[in-house]
This record gives C-alpha cells, sequence and structure tokens, in this order.
C-alpha cells in the first residue's frame, strides 16, 4: 500500500511540471525542466496541448510517461522499458481517495491508544511514505508560508523571489514570474486545471500547490514558478530550461499499441 501511494505521490509530481508559455500560432506548449538532487541530473519534457498533457521524466534509472486526457478525464501511466501500462479513471481516483481517507481514520483511532514515543515514531514514519498530502492525517504538513526575499534571474527571465515555511522551518525557495511576461493567460493552460481537479480528493493539497498559478491571495506568491529548490529530504534545484510552442501528432498522447495492461492498485479501475 505505501508504495503505491509513493507511486501515486510521483505521478502528481511529474504532472506537476508543467508552466504555462508564451502564444505562437502551433497548439502545443513544449516546456523542459532539469531537476538535480546532489549529482544526479533528471530532465523533464512537459507536452500541453488545449485537452491534454504528455509528461515525460528521463534519469538513470530510463523513463516515467504520464499522459492525461482531459475530454475523456483518463490518466495513463506508461513503462516503456516493460511495455505495460496503468489506466486511472476521475472515479478511479476518486473511489481511491475515499478509501485512503477510510485508512488515515482508522490509523488515527490506533494511534490514539499508543504511548506517546510511540505514537510519535508511527506519525514520523506515516509522513515520510507520503502521508503529509493526506487529508486528516496526524502530523500532515502544514500549509506553506511564502515570504517575498527580492527580485533575481532564472535563464532569460528577471523573476521575484520567495522562501516559503512550514512553522519556523524553511522548506522551500522558488522564482516566480507573472504570466504576462511569458505572454499567456490561464485559459491557456486550463488542462492543468482538469488535472489538478482529477487529483484532488486523492491528494489535495499538491492538487492546490501544484496546478494552480500563484496568487498572494491563495497561494502567498505571485506567478509562475520558473526556479524551485526543495530543502526538505535531499536537497534539489529545478529550473525551467526552454519554452517553446511546437505541433504534436496524435500519438503522444496515447498508450503505444501492443503494450500491456496492468492492474490498478487495491483493484481499481474498470
Amino acid at each position: 500500500m505505501a508504495r503505491r501511494v509513493r507511486q501515486l505521490s510521483f505521478v502528481v509530481a511529474l504532472c506537476g511540471l508543467a508552466l504555462p508559455l508564451p502564444l505562437y500560432a502551433a497548439d502545443g506548449v513544449l516546456v523542459v525542466e532539469q531537476t538535480t538532487t546532489g549529482g544526479a541530473v533528471r530532465t523533464s519534457r512537459v507536452q500541453i496541448e488545449p485537452q491534454r498533457m504528455r509528461i515525460e521524466v528521463a534519469d538513470a534509472g530510463g523513463m516515467q510517461v504520464v499522459i492525461f486526457d482531459g475530454a475523456k478525464q483518463v490518466l495513463w501511466v506508461v513503462d516503456q522499458a516493460k511495455k505495460s501500462y496503468m489506466e486511472m479513471t476521475k472515479a478511479d481516483v476518486d473511489r481511491m481517495g475515499g478509501q485512503m481517507n477510510s485508512m488515515m481514520q482508522a490509523m488515527q483511532e490506533q494511534l490514539k491508544n499508543m504511548p506517546p514515543a510511540a505514537r510519535a515514531q508511527m506519525e514520523a514514519i506515516m509522513k515520510g511514505r507520503g502521508g503529509a498530502a493526506m487529508p486528516g492525517m496526524p502530523g500532515a504538513a502544514p500549509q506553506t508560508e511564502y515570504r517575498p526575499t527580492g527580485a533575481g534571474t532564472v535563464g532569460p527571465w528577471r523573476c521575484a523571489g520567495y522562501d516559503g515555511f512550514q512553522g519556523d522551518q524553511k522548506t522551500t525557495e522558488i522564482c516566480t514570474v507573472e504570466p504576462a511576461a511569458l505572454g499567456f493567460t490561464s485559459t491557456d493552460f486550463a488542462v492543468s486545471g482538469q488535472l489538478a481537479e482529477f487529483f484532488r480528493a486523492l491528494m489535495p493539497q499538491n492538487a492546490d500547490q501544484i496546478f494552480s498559478i500563484g496568487t498572494l491571495e491563495t497561494q502567498g506568491f505571485s506567478g509562475v514558478p520558473v526556479k524551485r529548490v526543495s530543502l526538505t529530504g535531499p536537497p534539489s534545484v529545478t529550473e525551467v530550461t526552454e519554452v517553446t510552442r511546437q505541433t504534436f501528432p496524435d500519438s503522444l498522447f496515447v498508450v503505444p499499441e501492443g503494450f500491456t495492461r496492468q492492474a490498478m492498485p487495491m483493484g481499481l479501475g474498470r
């Protein structure tokens, strides 16, 4: 179960890589990001059209692919090496969110009867396995508070810096640009909002933090992050390296022929 939660957390993280971009004639948008963690480098390619997205993440271990069809409300996780895939519908995700809520409530009841030291240890383990994003979980991370730090530069962009805190602990640094600086409006990136809603029942905090364009009122920072520094766990730095308009073939947004469908976690799926 914990492994499946981590897999879905990774899917959500992949889907949060996309950013809004300038307006040109082509319907498609390509975003390339590079993430450095220690000595390891991971390259992410996000291909976006008005109703569908494809996210590719390549590292030393191979390539992960996630495809989302907003019109059909279906998401596929494709394993290129094994020539297999999993399929998730919105109903699947909602059902799994309900099951995980029930599981967390049962765990909360069990934790009440534990000695304080054992309870704290168990809460730390649950949080480390992805539970921080689960609603109502003991020890869940508080909402991040962002504090402005001044201007910076990332690639060709002049950006506004923010430090993110959870309580007294600094957990992240971001640098943002306003959508207008990229020649874009929110309607040009509506599919990311659909993807946020797709995952909201399962991981509500991630949906709000990853997919939304930042506003001071809703998230405490303004604009679109072009650089993100994570200070929790092994420190990592993610920067946007390329943004272009392109026309993509339909074949990028479907599961390749001959791939085998795998069962969904916890018996979900059709």
